[in-house]
């Protein structure tokens, strides 16, 4: 049988959300827990936004004709995010996923992209193996929260929606916290109407993308941080990342009425540094 790796379609979408649903779905229920994805169509309708999108880079890998496997490599910002990787529960363990992941890392050295990364749900030991063997290292532990909206104000905080004049800003804000901008993400959360800025003292402190799984957020403190999540009108998807070392922002949104669906490690390769701030990752990173 011959594996052939190809660039992604708009026409696959359909079966990349089916496979992508099965493996998700298949991998949680047999720990236990919910799947992140709601439904095939939810995740078709994910690659049909990623396929289409010009800041992504996507591979779908075919066995004997028949579509097995995908992986997508967010390009949007100098660090490449990698996901979602996902292979048909018929076909699993025969080094599909391997040749998929060897396929992003090779796209992200021929770009020059200074670091990847990625997370992984902390109950599938066999992705962290395989990442672990490609040489990713595990950074942090992320929790995954969901509920009811805070729907409060932090005094001395004022969030409002987000524009294009506060791109520069935010750029810099997240070069010095993290060392490195996310700013292709950012710039397509203010066309969407997604993104949000928090200004502290007559300038701007944080930002997020959303405060979803597919979203990021960044602050020179944790209460930048909390002032998003405060606002927030809802918790997309399977919900917001905290970093577990973040105690005092864990037990206040755990104080708030959400609550810990999963923890999620953070892994990298090449540049990383220890971030200088606040910060809640996406599920990219």
């Amino acid at each position: 049988m011959d594996l052939v790796l190809r660039p992604g379609r708009a026409d696959d979408a359909p079966e990349c959300g089916r496979i992508c649903f099965e493996a998700f779905d298949g991998i949680a229920r047999e720990h236990g827990f919910r799947s992140d994805m709601p439904g095939p169509e939810a995740a078709a309708d994910m690659f049909r936004m990623v396929f289409g999108h010009p800041g992504f880079y996507t591979v779908v890998a075919e066995l004997d004709g028949r579509i097995v496997g995908s992986n997508c490599l967010d390009e949007r910002s100098p660090v490449a995010g990698v996901g979602p990787i996902t292979v048909d529960p018929a076909v699993q363990d025969g080094g599909i996923g391997r040749r998929l992941m060897h396929d992003v890392m090779e796209r992200a050295a021929d770009r020059g992209a200074p670091g990847i990364r990625l997370l992984q749900s902390g109950y599938h030991c066999r992705s962290f193996a395989l990442y672990a063997g490609l040489g990713f290292a595990f950074r942090e532990t992320l929790a995954c929260l969901q509920g009811p909206p805070v729907g409060e104000t932090i005094p001395g905080y004022e969030v409002r929606a987000a524009t294009d004049a506060d791109l520069a800003a935010c750029d810099d804000l997240c070069r010095r916290v993290h060392g490195v901008d996310r700013g292709g993400e950012l710039a397509d959360a203010v066309r969407a109407g997604t993104a949000r800025v928090t200004e502290h003292d007559g300038r701007i402190t944080g930002y997020a993308t959303d405060l979803s799984f597919f979203a990021h957020a960044v602050g020179e403190t944790t209460e930048d941080v909390r002032a998003l999540i405060a606002a927030a009108p809802s918790f997309g998807g399977p919900g917001i990342l905290v970093p577990a070392r973040d105690s005092d922002l864990l037990r206040w949104c755990l104080g708030n009425g959400l609550k810990v669906q999963q923890l999620m490690s953070l892994m990298t390769v090449g540049l990383y540094n220890e971030p200088a701030g606040a910060y809640l990752p996406s599920i990219l990173y």
